[in-house]
């Protein structure tokens, strides 16, 4: 059974990782977190998102916008220290309840962008701002692999076009999820079987990687994004009620 959800959920985020500016990574750290305590759900994922993100490294080297780069990276480092610092106190519900919620709360972001009700910035928000949106971004990446969102109301507002987008988010992702590996390490998030698991699933994240650089080029965006706005929506929700009842 894990397999079976793994596989699928770990090609599924290397696509995103590779092609979509991360925008549906989040989307294996739910349906793991049906199946698995919340801290191992997050733990098998995130050495195969770090595998991801050097996999994307070379096919958008150096096309990322620097400075934005930077902003969002010297943020999420508080972001992270605050996500291990949560999860030490934290009680496990907690995380299925937040990993829920920034399910829907994607869903609802993503809604709201397309029916215009949400739109970005006029003009190209600063580099504190920047650094502030990268401080939540670092947050929700510790929580769930989520920290795409917060990025992207930071990216959209500087216009970019899709490649240096894309870049961006690689190498903003690839620093914030090495920083994370520390204190996964100290609190005891990875164990045997989370590694083994790895093992296992590792030529399936570079697949995801190879398949989703090859989507940049040539699918739309928008059958893929659809498909993860449902999938989010129901595992968001189921992961809320397991939380609460």
């Amino acid at each position: 059974m894990f397999f079976a959800l793994a596989i699928p959920a770990v090609i599924f985020a290397g696509i995103s990782k590779g092609g979509f500016g991360s925008g549906a990574a989040f989307a294996a750290t739910p349906l793991l977190a049906l199946i698995l305590e919340p801290g191992p759900a997050i733990g098998v994922m995130l050495p195969l998102l770090m595998l991801m993100d050097v996999s994307a490294l070379r096919p958008y080297w150096r096309q990322w916008d620097v400075r934005a780069s930077w902003a969002l990276v010297i943020g999420g480092v508080p972001g992270v220290a605050l996500g291990a610092l949560l999860y030490g106190i934290a009680d496990p519900d907690v995380f299925r309840l937040l990993i829920g919620a920034i399910a829907l709360g994607f869903v609802a972001f993503q809604l709201g962008r397309a029916r215009g009700w949400i739109r970005p910035a006029k003009r190209t928000l600063p580099d504190a701002a920047g650094a502030g949106i990268g401080m939540i971004a670092g947050f929700t990446s510790f929580i769930s692999h989520a920290g795409g969102p917060p990025a992207a109301v930071y990216l959209l507002s500087r216009r970019l076009d899709k490649r240096t987008y894309q870049a961006t988010t690689v190498i903003v992702f690839w620093a914030i999820n090495v920083v994370k590996f520390v204190p996964y390490l100290f609190l005891g998030i990875f164990d045997r079987q989370t590694l083994i698991a790895d093992l296992y699933l590792a030529p399936f994240a570079v697949l995801g990687i190879w398949l989703g650089v090859w989507f940049h080029r040539v699918v739309p965006e928008r059958l893929f994004f659809t498909l993860v706005y449902a999938f989010r929506t129901v595992t968001g929700t189921k992961l809320i009620f397991d939380a609460l009842t």
